[in-house]
Order: C-alpha cells, then sequence, then structure tokens
C-alpha cells in the first residue's frame, strides 16, 4: 500500500465551506458529514448497532477529522465494515490511505475505477477553461495522480449488491470518471449520489464556501465524459428519489428533489455542460 509520504500530503485546497466539520442526520442510518468541501456518508442506525459502512474518504490530510466524526457518531474506536467508493478523486480519496493505516477493513469501487486505486492510471487534469468561477481556474492545481490501495480494495459485486448495506444497490453512473457509482435504496427511494450531480455550483468559490443550494451536474473541471454523464442523471431521475445526498451541496429531499432532477435532465446542456473545455467533445 502507498504510504503516506506521497503528493496528497503536499496538497491543500485552500476553501472551505461554512458546512466544514458538520454533520447532517439526514435518515436515522443516513448520516451526511462535510469535510472542508465534500460530503461523505456514514451508513448505519447508532442506536440500533455500532455496525456501519463508511462512503468516500474525504480530503487530504482529514483522517483524524474522520476518525473523530465516527467517534462522535458510533463510539470511541469504531470503525467501518467497509468503505466504499463513488470514485476516486482526491477530495473523495485524500484520507484513504491514512484511514487504512488505522482501519484494516476492505475498500469497494467499480473495476473501470481500478487503475486510478492501484497506482496504475492518473486521472486527466482539472480543466481552468470551463466556465463557471475561481474553483474551476484553480483545478489544475488540484491532485490529479492515482494512489494504491491494492491490498484492500475489491471490484464491487457485479450482482448490484453492496457489501455490508443490506437493501443498497449499486448504479455505474460514469461521465465525471470511468467507474463512478451512486449508491440507491428502494425501499425509501434514497440515493447517494457522489458527483453525478451535486446540489452546489462546484465551479464557483463564492457559492462552494457559502453552500449555495442549487441543482448542477457533476463538477465541470473534473467531467471527462458528457454524454455518458448525461445519461447517467437521467438514469438517476428515473428512480424517482425521495432524498439525495450528493458529493457536494447539502442533501435535497421532496418535491424540491424531484422538481430539480426533473430540470436538471431537461435542461442539461444549458445547465451543467460547459460551454468551452478540453474534454467537451
Amino acid at each position: 500500500m502507498q504510504t503516506e509520504d506521497n503528493k496528497f500530503e503536499s496538497s491543500f485546497l485552500p476553501v472551505t465551506s461554512i458546512s466544514s466539520g458538520a454533520g447532517i442526520t439526514v435518515l436515522p442510518d443516513v448520516y451526511c458529514y462535510t469535510n472542508q468541501i465534500v460530503n461523505l456518508c456514514l451508513v448505519g442506525n447508532p442506536l440500533e448497532s455500532h455496525e456501519f459502512v463508511l462512503v468516500d474518504a474525504g480530503m487530504p490530510k482529514s483522517a483524524d477529522e474522520i476518525i473523530n466524526a465516527v467517534a462522535e457518531r458510533f463510539g470511541e474506536n469504531s470503525q467501518p465494515n467497509a468503505i466504499v467508493l463513488t470514485h476516486g478523486h482526491f477530495d473523495h480519496v485524500g484520507s484513504l490511505v491514512a484511514l487504512l493505516e488505522e482501519w484494516e477493513v476492505p475498500v469497494f469501487a467499480h473495476e473501470l475505477e481500478l487503475p486510478y486505486l492501484t497506482g496504475k492510471k492518473d486521472y486527466p487534469p482539472g480543466d481552468p477553461t470551463v466556465d463557471g468561477g475561481l474553483v474551476s481556474e484553480m483545478s489544475p492545481l488540484f491532485p490529479n495522480h492515482g494512489i494504491d490501495v491494492s491490498g484492500h480494495i475489491h471490484i464491487l459485486p457485479r450482482d448490484g449488491s453492496v457489501p455490508s448495506m443490506p437493501g443498497w444497490k449499486w448504479i455505474h453512473t460514469p461521465g465525471h470518471t470511468p467507474g463512478h457509482i451512486s449508491l440507491f435504496r428502494e425501499v425509501d427511494r434514497t440515493l447517494i449520489a457522489g458527483d453525478a450531480f451535486v446540489t452546489v455550483k462546484q465551479e464557483s468559490l463564492y457559492k462552494v464556501i457559502t453552500q449555495q443550494q442549487e441543482i448542477s451536474g457533476p463538477p465541470k473541471y473534473y467531467t471527462t465524459d458528457w454524454n455518458a454523464a448525461y445519461e447517467s442523471v437521467k438514469m438517476l431521475e428515473a428512480l424517482q428519489p425521495e432524498t439525495a445526498i450528493t458529493g457536494h451541496g447539502l442533501p435535497m429531499s421532496g418535491r424540491e428533489l424531484t422538481d430539480n432532477l426533473r430540470k436538471l435532465v431537461a435542461h442539461f446542456d444549458e445547465i451543467a455542460v460547459p460551454k468551452a473545455g478540453r474534454y467537451l467533445n
């Protein structure tokens, strides 16, 4: 496994939202925690059990913060049954290596994401030419290299089930990355969308900091396949989710979610797709 002597350790994103360090109990067994600018989820009901799954692994240099958030939710020395990754961008796996030095747990991801999680491939760099704001302009400075957690990584089951998450299924939602996934629980139509769509204009520094809520497509500066991104959003909208936790922005639910997702699908080119950019075609 890659050591902590890596590029993530020398990287720092000087952007923090007003929600950083705060958690929201979206449902009794779904807890959304904001780490700087990104959300991770703890799936499990602490009133019923100390067993849970961590979805995504936050920003670089945040392992202690994440461990403290877990302890506050599930008790001291708690650790997840598994870590499930929506994808491998730095803000979703930034503390994964450090967490695995504390926790001996399996990590699950889509097989198309494995090259970026086994040190074999790097992501394309951020595109500063997309419209949107200062975060886009800073994106080439964000780390885009893969990591190597070969000793822990496993391919998600091909039947769509999610290990240690009964009742949930994973859905391949590519576009933002080749192996991006979302998680859906049909019984209450709860969606953990990752970055397939988000509820903040992630390209805008002001909106990221203030967490001004609005439906948006995947972050423009990192999305490399816009046709696939549209098909993924259309597929998620067809599920008619009642509650959605996205990788960036506040959770959204009910009629607000339904109306906004419908709007995103109907006007995807206007809302989500950049007017120009190196990955546009």
